[in-house]
């Protein structure tokens, strides 16, 4: 019998998406491992594929696995388990989960070249300019495709793939010496007396009685080049070695240890029943419910103490990479280089060597934002997800997974607890901690007894016909000016990016829209252009209005980059940092622009949503909601929640230390049950509003949604199938089921491309994801001829 791996192949493709069987040679056989990524023969080329199961059988007529890619499994038993479960909600493939797991860097890149056969052949040889092998990009580079396509079907010429994986391990090199003092005192007094630098190093080891040192910083050290370590080497003084260095993102920064702060009675109750379940080993999901400012992280570093205390492991998720700065200093200030980060602004190589230290047992906390749920510890203690109620938890990518599902998976299987933390929780988990499904944890107070910020709602028509045109309400303005006197700070959220919402001509009504999408150009001011936002297609800022060759066109609405310049003039004194996607695309501009405003280096944060949660400066005592309408009037039956989130997270940065704080917000529509909640700080006058709304509507958390969407770039052919799966729909579902459309998207084309929805509501439904990969199954030919069909289980945006 013979050692067979099975094999899942990166084919993302249904009539693949199970294991495969090959055969594991000899010289493999002690090295391969379930978990490890292996390169296996498909077809014609060579892919990568994850083994997923190792048995004895029979091996005829099987194929070998080529080579092993790790040396360690790179996906352990309970993250391949984790991983069916996913591909089996998310109706995902197996692949794409597997990779989902995994830093970018460990995705295999494929390489084509072409080999001869025939060695004789001079027109090959040719071609080949000597070369035994040649690339497939230069090939294509040098347009010999086609001639080289004619030798392949003669037979004198084959197409290798190989799998390659990216780099995973920054090398440095390092000078190392093994000599004594007295060895270094006679090689120094053998030198020549103009060879310095020489000198210099050897005097150094000397010193420092050190034995190594990485080359880059012994040469800055003593300002001298590369050749006098050549010459020292070449001696045998010394030895340069090259080896794998460990990329910390926060190497360049100092975290003064912090130590646990007294709790207050309620902390202190949610902190012990959070303990007692990590003491029993139960899967206990908590609902920890605490306004703004109540110490909630405190709690988080302390239950986790106790979680490392027993030698367990802990996950933290962040929603915001903005958010991830300050999180970071407090839990790398309380465990130290216990912790490691996972986020999207670390780059490729940074964040595969956080992974390396969790898997290695390096690190016991991991702190980053949603793929850090698949961090690779083998005993978790703890998970705890904040700010649980935001969105940016949902994966809108297959696989369409979200965080807080993986979560409670992984704490079920490890039999530890999870904590969902929010002053603004879902209405979904709010509704299961009412239920019991989930343990509530209340927090009604902030730790220092400081009353939450006034909220004055300032109505945006009055202003208007008042005369007032610019975007900031009289009271508004007063109360900056009023802070700026003081030296106090503020906070100034307005929910857009770029300059302008959209460009238009006062004369014809022309709008300047994407010709890929059924969008209006967004104008970005710096730059002078109009892009979209969906298929990042940029033109130039018009002079004329293409329509009727008008000169009057205009941008209209409100972006941050508008903001920013007409703070600048009706405040010219005031310093203004401005917090949004186009700002902070740099690495560590998040950390760099908060650390500014920390050091009082500006009096007002001009942000979009970045800024809304988590930050905790003790000299804003003013925030300012510039247009609370943005969310709340979108087709989305969240519109309502996500506004009164925002507002109450937004609100809860002013007035958390000493001084008190304001808000004011801006509003067209201020008599709005959302805003006049969030004005109250009434998360639960909310939630019973609310939730009347959710079971009249029949959403949400009385039902559960599924949303099918098609693209295609023939309309007719987008509707036509539409229609035919809500008829095989409605035919196999029962009539409980409610199955609203098709109906066009709301963004109706995007990069030429007709999109069409419907939405499913239900209860109970049995056999719904099966007739649902029946519909993916049956439509797959159509699939790889240009057809789009997303399923999304668990939708959180609708548009």
């Amino acid at each position: 019998m013979a050692k067979i791996a099975k094999v899942i192949v990166d084919v993302p493709a249904m009539q693949v998406d199970r294991p495969f069987d090959y055969i594991v040679k000899e010289s493999l056989q002690d090295l391969i491992q379930v978990g490890m990524r292996v390169s296996v023969p498909f077809g014609p080329r060579k892919v990568q594929g994850f083994v997923v199961q190792l048995i004895e059988g029979e091996a005829s007529g099987l194929k070998e696995v080529q080579e092993v890619m790790d040396l360690m499994p790179v996906l352990n038993k309970e993250l391949l388990e984790l991983g069916d479960f996913i591909a089996s909600e998310t109706l995902a493939f197996r692949i794409s989960v597997y990779q989902a797991m995994l830093p970018a860097i460990l995705r295999a890149k494929y390489e084509k070249y072409f080999i001869r056969l025939d060695e004789t052949d001079d027109r090959l040889a040719q071609l080949f300019e000597g070369h035994e092998t040649l690339d497939w990009k230069i090939a294509e580079e040098r347009k010999l495709l086609p001639s080289l396509k004619k030798f392949v079907e003669a037979g004198t010429l084959q197409v290798e793939y190989q799998v390659k994986s990216k780099i995973t391990q920054k090398q440095a090199r390092f000078v190392r010496t093994e000599l004594t003092f007295n060895e270094l005192s006679d090689r120094l007094a053998e030198l020549p007396k103009n060879a310095k630098a020489q000198q210099k190093v050897l005097s150094f080891f000397q010193m420092n009685d050190i034995k190594e040192i990485q080359a880059s910083t012994l040469t800055k050290e003593l300002a001298i080049t590369d050749a006098a370590l050549k010459k020292l080497s070449e001696q045998g003084s010394i030895e340069i070695v090259t080896k794998a260095i460990h990329r910390d993102p926060y190497q360049n920064h100092i975290f003064e240890k912090s130590f646990p702060h007294a709790l207050s009675d309620g902390q202190k109750t949610a902190a012990e029943q959070i303990i007692q379940a990590t003491n029993e080993n139960r899967a206990e999901t908590f609902l920890l419910h605490g306004v703004t400012g109540s110490g909630k992280t405190e709690i988080y570093l302390q239950t986790i103490e106790a979680v490392l205390a027993k030698g367990k492991e802990a996950i933290v998720l962040v929603p915001e990479i903005s958010l991830t700065p300050q999180m970071v200093e407090r839990f790398k200030s309380r465990f130290g280089s216990n912790v490691a980060v996972l986020h999207s602004a670390l780059s490729a190589g940074e964040k595969y060597d956080e992974w390396r230290r969790i898997e290695k047992h390096e690190a016991h906390v991991v702190v980053g934002a949603r793929s850090a749920i698949f961090a690779p510890f083998e005993n978790i203690g703890m998970i705890i997800m904040d700010e649980e109620h935001e969105a940016s938890y949902k994966q809108e990518d297959n696989p369409k997974y979200h965080a807080r599902d993986v979560a409670i998976w992984r704490a079920a299987f490890y039999k530890c607890p999870v904590v969902l933390g929010s002053a603004t929780p879902s209405l979904e988990s709010y509704a299961r901690a009412t239920k019991n499904v989930y343990t509530l944890l209340e927090l009604p107070e902030r730790i220092n007894k400081q009353d939450m910020p006034e909220v004055e709602v300032v109505d945006m028509r009055e202003e208007l016909r008042q005369g007032n045109r610019t975007e900031f309400s009289m009271a508004l303005l007063e109360k900056i000016k009023d802070r700026l006197n003081k030296g106090e700070q503020t906070v100034l959220l307005l929910n857009k990016r770029g300059y302008a919402s959209f460009v238009m001509c006062r004369d014809c009504g022309y709008v300047a829209e994407c010709p890929n999408c059924d969008i209006s150009l967004t104008y970005h001011q710096v730059s002078q252009q109009l892009k979209c936002h969906y298929c990042n297609h940029i033109e130039q800022m018009p002079m004329h209005c293409p329509n009727c060759e008008s000169e009057h066109i205009r941008y209209f609405g409100t972006g941050t980059q508008r903001i920013e310049e007409s703070l600048n003039k009706l405040i010219p004194e005031a310093r203004v940092i401005r917090m949004d996607v186009d700002t902070t695309r740099t690495k560590g501009a998040h950390e760099k622009l908060l650390t500014r405003f920390r050091h009082h280096e500006a009096d007002i944060l001009l942000g979009t949503q970045m800024i809304a949660k988590g930050l905790d400066f003790p000299d804003i005592t003013l925030v300012g909601v510039l247009n609370a309408d943005t969310m709340l009037f979108l087709p989305d039956f969240r519109a309502s929640e996500r506004t009164f989130q925002l507002l109450t997270q937004v609100s809860g940065r002013a007035g958390r230390h000493v001084a008190k704080g304001e808000v004011v917000v801006q509003s067209y529509a201020p008599e709005h049950y959302s805003i006049q909640f969030a004005k109250q700080h009434d998360y639960l006058g909310f939630y019973e509003y609310e939730m009347k709304i959710r079971h009249q509507a029949a959403y949400p958390p009385y039902y559960f949604l599924v949303m099918i969407n098609v693209s295609h770039e023939n309309e007719m052919k987008t509707i036509k199938t539409m229609q035919n799966m809500v008829h095989y729909l409605k035919s196999t579902l029962s009539n409980q089921a409610q199955i609203l459309g098709p109906a066009p998207s709301v963004i109706s084309r995007i990069k030429n491309k007709f999109r069409y929805q419907c939405i499913i509501k239900y209860k109970k439904e049995p056999t719904l994801y099966l007739e649902l990969k029946q519909l993916l199954e049956s439509y797959q030919k159509e699939q790889a001829k240009g057809l789009t069909i997303t399923i999304d289980t668990r939708p959180y945006v609708l548009m």
